[in-house]
């Protein structure tokens, strides 16, 4: 397995596999959606379990291809790829049906069982709950789907959602004794679980001590690389020089200024993007220009808030931060209205761009979006949530109430952190709508489990005694 070879081996196979998929990235641009497939598929050959890199761009390809009437495999590619030699094998070749035809839940269970085989785990995670939130939403749920979800999660040590797909198969066949003795046996895995991160400390001091070694290995791998960076420029612009017509060349020149992290870097990019979008109408370059500014703009506000982290009294800083903020927030707008009118089909796009709309309270436009937003099913449940929030916002309780209340039924995990939103949302909305009794007993059930979590401790005690004054 990849997870056993030297980091040097890892790294190589890692930096192959991105010339494929930057390939299958630019190949999918201009409409060839199955040769972009092959090009995903031949980069996951060598990183089986680069999730952000190959598999989440690929399922996002498979969606778009749908939308544009791509055909679904044929029986030839059917017969040939349900089987492999190798659990990756057998992984990549479910994927490249499930690809052709990401309505057939079938190719992903077989995907999933594959990833689960191959180890890799981050992959399985995530295939896993996209499964879960797609049976959760059909008419009739598999129960065989349930139970293949149970004890694929229980292999990767997920026990909550394991227990959660196990309720759900239970619900279906109430009288099925070994699902009922299978969750017993979770639930004990889940409280010893629990337990061994007791035992150990305080389980947020365990994530944030995760999360800040987490962030050092990702600070020593950009010192590792800063002394290539430059270098790099020279490369890429080598090959622009020798291809000055090649987009690829033009977005990798571009990709190498804005990785230098400076003021001129970065606007060197974002002049070179432009101009030749205005050469040739290519929205691509639009497109990646608008990133790189966005993320110089992030840079900037990071600065900022450091400047005043070390001097709080920096009144320069203070108004930096500001201009800055507001700034990001314009150019965020007109980004994400741009891409979701020159790609309508981008559902990642519409999601993206009403969340903005959200931060500037313009609801009615950002509903319409969530509602397409969620024909996705990776965030169908952020979806359905953002609609929810936004009839919350607007004053229509009870709308929000019935929104919040499918996003639960269809997410079903009660103490991960969307659960936690889900229900602290509903609750919400119940007591603004005036249903006290509803809103105090899920704020009791969120504190029984996370007594920090939000002001639901606070909000307990107010309403407990706004039904017993002194």
């Amino acid at each position: 397995m990849a997870e056993n070879m030297p980091d040097e081996t890892d790294q190589h196979a890692l930096e192959k596999a991105k010339a494929f998929f930057e390939r299958a990235a630019k190949v999918a641009q201009t409409g060839n959606f199955d040769y972009a497939i092959e090009m995903y598929l031949d980069g996951l050959k060598s990183t089986p379990d680069a999730l952000e890199q190959g598999h989440l761009p690929l399922c996002e390809l498979a969606v778009q291809r749908r939308t544009k009437g791509g055909k679904k495999p044929t029986m030839v590619e059917k017969v040939k790829r349900l089987r492999g030699k190798t659990p990756v094998e057998q992984m990549l070749n479910a994927e490249y049906l499930f690809a052709k035809d990401p309505d057939h839940l079938p190719y992903a269970e077989a995907m999933l069982k594959a990833a689960v085989d191959a180890e890799c785990k981050k992959t399985a995670g995530w295939i896993a709950n996209l499964i879960f939130q797609t049976n959760n939403s059909l008419d009739k749920p598999s129960v065989q789907t349930y139970i293949l979800l149970k004890d694929s999660y229980s292999k990767l040590n997920q026990f909550d959602k394991a227990l959660a797909a196990c309720q759900r198969a239970s619900r279906l066949k109430p009288n099925d004794k070994a699902l009922a003795d299978e969750f017993k046996n979770l639930s004990a895995e889940l409280t010893m679980a629990r337990g061994q991160y007791e035992s150990e400390g305080d389980f947020r001091k365990a994530i944030k001590n995760r999360e800040s070694q987490e962030k050092l290995h990702a600070q020593s791998a950009v010192v590792k690389t800063d002394n290539y960076r430059v270098k790099a420029v020279d490369d890429a612009r080598q090959k622009l020089a020798q291809s000055p017509d090649e987009p690829t060349n033009i977005l990798k020149l571009a990709d190498a200024l804005s990785d230098l992290e400076t003021d001129e870097g970065e606007k060197d990019a974002i002049s070179l993007l432009e101009n030749n979008y205005k050469r040739t109408s290519n929205f691509t370059f639009k497109q990646k220009a608008g990133q790189i500014n966005t993320k110089r703009l992030r840079r900037k506000i990071r600065q900022a808030n450091a400047a005043i982290r070390a001097n709080p009294d920096n009144s320069q800083a203070k108004k930096a931060l500001e201009q800055l903020t507001a700034y990001l927030n314009k150019t965020e707008i007109e980004h994400y209205r741009l891409c979701v009118e020159n790609y309508p089909t981008d559902l990642a796009a519409k999601y993206e761009y009403a969340v903005r709309l959200v931060r500037n309270k313009r609801y009615n436009e950002a509903i319409p979006l969530f509602q397409e937003a969620q024909k996705d099913p990776r965030r169908k449940i952020q979806a359905q949530s953002q609609i929810g929030s936004c009839f919350f916002f607007k004053g229509w309780y009870n709308d929000a109430i019935d929104v919040f209340l499918q996003a639960i039924d269809t997410h079903q995990v009660k103490d991960d952190a969307i659960g936690k939103e889900l229900r602290y949302n509903l609750a919400r909305a119940y007591e603004e709508s005036g249903d006290a009794e509803k809103a105090l007993g899920i704020y009791r059930k969120i504190a029984q489990t996370d007594f920090a979590y939000r002001d639901v401790s606070q909000r307990v005690d107010k309403l407990r005694n706004s039904q017993n004054p002194q």
